[in-house]
């Protein structure tokens, strides 16, 4: 029987976490720079979001890291905006609701924190995950906000909260 949970990163999950995300930007064909597959924060994700007004999640499944996402505010950027951060499923793990969930989550602490808008940014080829973000309120904008450094990833979206 399957036991799936959702629940904030803790510090022995970092190894996990980094090698999940990894594995998923490999099978996807993601460029290795300028996407998060470079991000120095990647080997240590508990540290990362151990910072006011930011979170991170996993998705657990029988105590195997299936999936994972977060916030955190928008780098380089005036506003009240976090950002969608490092959402990323194993292929057993889509399609199941799980990234609906995950957004679910991360919106509502998003709101609990206080921000006017959720941004992130994906690849064109990602499809599914565009239509999840659509379903979720997500709607396209036409340049980036802030500097995330993942000049890679050229789909910018944007939800009021």
């Amino acid at each position: 029987m399957l036991v799936t949970t959702i629940r904030e990163i803790q510090a022995g999950d970092n190894q996990n976490v980094a090698r999940l995300i990894r594995k998923v930007l490999e099978d996807l064909g993601v460029p290795k720079v300028g996407t998060a597959y470079a991000d120095k924060a990647l080997d240590q994700m508990y540290e990362n979001y151990d910072q006011p007004r930011s979170d991170y999640f996993v998705v657990e499944e029988n105590e195997r890291i299936i999936g994972c996402a977060g916030i955190a505010p928008l780098q380089n950027h005036e506003g009240n905006v976090c950002e969608l951060q490092k959402m990323y499923f194993l292929e057993e793990a889509r399609g199941r609701g799980l990234g609906a969930k995950m957004i679910n989550i991360c919106i509502n602490r998003a709101t609990e924190y206080g921000y006017a808008h959720c941004y992130l940014e994906t690849m064109p080829y990602m499809e599914d995950a565009q239509k999840l973000y659509l379903k979720s309120g997500f709607h396209y904008i036409h340049e980036p906000m802030g500097n995330t450094g993942h000049y890679s990833c050229p789909v910018w979206m944007l939800k009021g909260l």
